[in-house]
């Protein structure tokens, strides 16, 4: 069904020095507008006061609700003075999103067109992962985190290439039996990204950009941004660390040597920049395309891009009772999802987190959603900004008037790092 033409009123401002001292004004609101103006104001009080505080250089914020946009970038790319200033047009490494823009709906996807099944053993598709319980392991459960596979892949000893992260991926040993426990791991995506390349005949960063990016008209978004458009429009994330043994851990990088470009993730720069986990860069505008997708069930100015099934399966439970909610790409109730869904956005809202500082949070139901973009990982990864993700769910949901609800405890302890 092709969304009919709503009132919209977008509101683009640019970030000015009043706002970092917590002094913002707020752009006028188109009166029709269902947004709460003094909620916007705390929204953006909020991502200044972090940067002020140098938790994280700049951003791009943007809510949306049936059609209603407010937009408004913040910052800079650095902390240096004289750094470009962030604006809505600025591109950002999407780190963890790239597992629900890119990895989760292309196996839904193949799974449309009848080259995989999601309730297949791994094994069927990657023979050589048959050994100690893994062949056990389906696809589902991959796309679900609920394999039992480890969070991440070790760094040494040294290793590079997409069929030397499948070697090392098929030799980790389960902690756990297959569908019964709930981890957040990296593993899982980087396997289901060399499941999309091996059932597809393409490489993953074509096929989405072909079967996804390419239909939705999400221009800025893909793997490998260096190949399209200039460093100088891409929020830098990292400086390689100057310590002995790093290598391994930061690939080919010199010490002192700026990501701008070059994914933040060190497994994926190990596989060439490309991989199921991460890798994807996109602006703020273009993760709104898709969510907005999401919220017309799959079609996006009359093309269709997902079934209504897949959404589905991408968006609502998929987990066995007593784990964590996750969809087969969303997390709707597992401990991480507290954060980003705030106080206010139901349980059965869905989205997910990237490590770099990103979110999409979607609640269908009031047909709102907030996209946060960052570069908090700039410059030496150390810095946190998990309140401001609880602060911004909470204020995002009051600011577009969503109805408040009961949120459930979470249903599952998770061993990983937070995505």
């Amino acid at each position: 069904m092709t969304p009919s033409p709503c009132r919209r009123a977008t509101v683009l401002a640019t970030f000015c020095a009043a706002l970092l001292a917590g002094c913002a004004s707020l752009p006028a609101m188109d009166a029709r507008a269902p947004f709460d103006s003094a909620r916007l104001r705390d929204v953006d009080h909020a991502i200044a006061a972090d940067i002020a505080a140098r938790k994280l250089p700049g951003a791009v914020y943007r809510l949306e609700r049936s059609g209603v946009v407010y937009e408004q970038a913040f910052g800079q790319f650095t902390y240096e003075p004289g750094s470009a200033k962030v604006t809505p047009d600025t591109v950002f490494d999407a780190a963890s999103l790239t597992k629900v823009l890119a990895t989760a709906p292309s196996v839904l996807l193949l799974a449309e067109d009848g080259k995989l099944l999601l309730d297949a053993p791994l094994v069927r598709y990657f023979p050589e992962c048959a050994n100690g319980g893994k062949e056990a392991i389906t696809v589902r459960q991959l796309l679900t985190h609920t394999s039992g596979l480890p969070a991440g892949l070790p760094a040494r000893p040294g290793w590079q290439g997409g069929a030397a992260a499948l070697t090392l991926a098929c030799s980790q040993t389960l902690t756990h039996t297959p569908g019964s426990f709930f981890r957040y791991s990296d593993i899982n995506y980087i396997l289901l990204g060399l499941l999309v390349e091996r059932a597809s005949g393409m490489p993953l960063e074509r096929f989405a950009q072909e079967r996804l990016f390419r239909l939705l008209g999400m221009r800025d978004t893909g793997y490998l941004p260096l190949a399209r458009r200039p460093a100088g429009a891409i929020a830098p994330t990292q400086r390689a660390p100057g310590v002995e043994g790093d290598a391994a851990l930061h690939g080919d990088l010199a010490p002192g040597q700026l990501l701008q470009g070059v994914v933040h993730d060190p497994t994926v720069r190990r596989m060439g920049g490309v991989a199921g986990s991460a890798g994807v860069f996109t602006t703020a505008r273009d993760v709104a395309r898709f969510a907005r997708m999401l919220v017309g069930e799959g079609t996006l100015e009359g093309t269709r891009v997902l079934s209504k099934d897949s959404v589905r399966l991408l968006t609502s439970v998929q987990t066995p009772p007593g784990l964590a909610m996750r969809g087969m790409g969303m997390d709707i109730d597992s401990p991480y999802a507290q954060r980003p869904r705030g106080s206010v956005f139901p349980v059965g809202s869905y989205g997910h987190t990237g490590f770099t500082g990103c979110i999409l949070w979607v609640d269908p139901q009031s047909r709102t959603f907030y996209v946060f973009l960052s570069n908090r990982v700039y410059p030496d990864d150390k810095s946190n900004v998990l309140a401001l993700y609880t602060r911004l769910g909470t204020l995002s949901a009051q600011a577009a008037q969503v109805p408040s609800a009961t949120t459930a405890p979470a249903a599952a302890t998770a061993l990983a790092t937070p995505p």
